[in-house]
């Protein structure tokens, strides 16, 4: 009997080994993933405006593929993807500000069941909690340049620095601290190079003096194409604002890091204002100041990619690890005159992808198979071990990284953009990309855009409706048909999550008028409410288009930043807020911001009222304790905002020109949002009380 007891054990401990043995063997995963990298900043895929030599190490080491391409060209919508291996129509996500549901399959949650050890660190903007991970810690939304609160499994944490540095110093801890029996899969993801550009305190005057090569197509005129790349609001020369040229003074930075930047910016930017450029000379000043801090943010970026490299080679991780480089989608620098993303034309189409694997990949190879978002859950799944679960869009390209070449790969690929009404006016589109053309179907206005890459590599001049492309047309609608049923995406038209449709609008433009007036929100009178900074989201969504509008409050702040009610977005609606105690309302329409501000600020620990008003002829005005204070000609709010009402915060997309920690500390009382022409009796006893 003994015996048999030691025989057993004995296979036990063998088992146990063997299984370690296993594990020890199975590499693991690396991912480094940016927000708004351009492939063609990153000098392994031939930039002419920047080198990125940490990045280029992993290209050198593995391989690069040229043909990434995102199903969706947008934040959220890519991480989703990512994260489900499936298409937007099926994961539920498909415009910045939806939830992600974290109760669905990710691939995380299949590595996890298969014995990796998980983590997620830096931006997620998904809105809904991380799942699937063992570790995590992520910004919230978007996320500051400087001085970041994070969420830490569940917990906010406060840190003091530059967020890439910071975000690359909490992977390193978490690196030194994980559990060293098993493999890991770490997602290490910035928030850089996003707008609106912040550099590091290290690069703050990198390129001065210089100047950047322009883009070709940097005065494109638009005439090729159909009215939708006219009617956008993403052009460089019209659209980028004073805080994204740095015009505006930054904001939650500590006294010595504002010392650094208005020393680095102080002076360019009083050159700037001598100068008192117009015209070509104004749009060639706004080119180099976008393009240098993009640069510079990028520049960051793979000085922490380096310190990710060097702790691997110094703690023995490098042979046995896999590292990837990628980005959630293309971007524009200064190409078509754009900066940001949306478009299923090549440069926001085309994400980059290299990817380092010891012993399996030839180093320095390049791959120009169509690969995508869509592919990287099958591909971590393959890598690892995991189980597939058979229903995702996407497919391994673990072959191809072994240098097979696979006569049954894709050779077409399906594209869909959702978000508009949305931030730069983009219209919704789907499309369809072969090796050699590209059939886009802009289907709210019906139509339709043809490009034949190998004659016109930069998308210029659409051949639809031309008779010599008559049957690509018709082959590439069978094949874009094909596609939609292939992905089980039979109602490509119908409205999404956050779509005025939905929301009973319809996203028609309606005239101005004065209507009846509502009063949509009154806070009992003489209760007090405490506001802590996280504020509080209604469920109320409220049409404010087309409307004259009143908001305002009684407020005792404890701190001089911080909305007091806001709704709405990057595209549509309106914030009440503080300023360095100067209350100020704004109201955005269109992707387009106007604000008025009060010149002095309200005292801290006081009572004082503040009211912002559109009144019937389109003029914002502000009040401060009974008295108009200032007003500009301001527009009404041209469709309904898809993000809802919030007291003491705005949280999702941003109206005003405040960064992400925008909650109000103190309280308020006798807040009120009425809809329509307020009497001014009633507007007096407000105040008076």
């Amino acid at each position: 009997m003994l015996h048999r007891v030691t025989f057993f054990l004995a296979f036990v401990l063998t088992l146990g080994l063997c299984g370690a043995a296993h594990a020890a063997k199975r590499p693991n995963i690396v991912f480094i993933f940016t927000d708004d990298h351009a492939a063609h900043a990153i000098s392994a895929y031939g930039s002419k405006i920047n080198t990125t030599p940490n990045i280029d190490k992993i290209a050198k080491d593995g391989m690069r593929f040229d043909y990434c391409l995102v199903t969706n060209s947008i934040c959220g919508p890519s991480r989703a993807t990512i994260l489900s291996g499936k298409y937007s129509h099926a994961n539920g996500f498909y415009r910045n500000g939806n939830l992600f549901d974290g109760s669905q399959w990710t691939f995380p949650k299949a590595l996890q069941k298969a014995g990796y050890q998980t983590a997620m660190i830096g931006k997620w903007h998904l809105s809904s909690d991380p799942t699937g991970f063992d570790y995590w810690e992520v910004l919230y939304g978007q996320g500051p340049y400087y001085n970041p609160p994070m969420k830490r499994n569940g917990e906010r944490v406060n840190h003091v620095g530059y967020t890439t540095d910071v975000i690359t110093d909490q992977t390193l801890k978490w690196l030194d601290s994980r559990d060293k029996s098993k493999p890991f899969m770490l997602m290490f993801q910035h928030k850089a190079p996003h707008r609106n550009w912040q550099p590091g305190p290290k690069h703050l005057t990198m390129y001065d003096g210089m100047d950047i090569p322009e883009p070709a197509t940097l005065r494109d005129d638009y005439k090729g194409r159909t009215r939708a790349a006219r009617e956008q609001t993403m052009t460089i020369v019209r659209h980028l604002s004073p805080n994204d040229l740095k015009l505006t003074q930054p904001r939650n930075f500590t006294p010595e890091q504002l010392a650094k930047w208005n020393a680095a910016y102080g002076p360019k930017n009083e050159a700037f204002k001598k100068a008192n450029l117009e015209g070509d000379a104004l749009l060639k000043w706004k080119y180099q100041r976008y393009i240098k801090d993009y640069m510079r943010c990028v520049a960051s970026v793979d000085d922490n990619i380096g310190r990710i490299q060097k702790y691997l080679k110094d703690n023995g991780l490098e042979d046995n690890t896999i590292v990837i480089y990628s980005s959630d989608q293309g971007w524009y620098l200064g190409d078509h005159g754009w900066y940001d993303k949306r478009w299923m034309y090549e440069e926001s189409l085309r994400m980059p992808f290299v990817i380092k694997w010891p012993g399996t990949i030839e180093p320095g190879t390049v791959n120009k198979a169509m690969i995508s978002n869509v592919d990287f859950a099958a591909t971590f799944l393959d890598i690892a071990g995991a189980e597939n679960p058979g229903n995702l869009h996407g497919k391994s390209f673990v072959p191809l990284l072994k240098g097979n070449k696979l006569a049954d790969w894709r050779k077409s690929f399906y594209y869909h953009y959702y978000e508009f009404p949305g931030a730069h006016s983009v219209a919704k589109h789907y499309g369809v990309r072969t090796e050699r053309y590209k059939l886009i179907h802009f289907y709210r206005n019906q139509d339709w855009e043809l490009f034949d890459l190998q004659k016109d590599p930069d998308e210029l001049t659409s051949v639809y409706g031309d008779p010599a492309y008559a049957d690509v047309e018709k082959r590439l609608k069978a094949e874009l048909k094909r596609l939609q049923e292939e992905l089980g995406e039979t109602e490509p038209h119908k409205p999404v999550p956050g779509d005025p449709e939905l929301r009973g609008n319809r996203g028609k433009r309606k005239k101005f008028q004065k209507g009846k007036t509502q009063s949509l929100l009154k806070m009992p009178l003489g209760k007090e409410v405490p506001l802590n900074g996280k504020g509080q989201v209604l469920n109320q969504k409220p049409d404010p288009s087309a409307r004259p509008l009143v908001v305002g409050a009684w407020v005792n702040p404890s701190q001089a930043d911080g909305v007091v009610i806001a709704q709405g977005g990057a595209s549509y609606g309106f914030s009440l807020f503080l300023d360095k105690g100067k209350p100020t309302f704004a109201i955005r329409s269109d992707d387009n911001l106007k604000q008025v501000a009060a010149k002095s600020p309200v005292s801290v620990d006081a009572w004082s009222h503040v009211l912002g008003m559109l009144d019937h002829e389109q003029t914002m005005r502000l009040f401060v304790n009974g008295k108009e204070v200032a007003s500009v000609k301001g527009h009404a709010i041209a469709s309904n905002p898809a993000d809802g009402l919030s007291i003491g915060v705005d949280s999702g997309s941003l109206v005003g020109d405040y960064g992400e920690v925008n909650g109000f500390k103190g309280k308020v009382r006798d807040l009120r949002y009425y809809l329509g022409v307020v009497k001014p009796d009633e507007l007096a006893s407000w105040v008076s009380r």
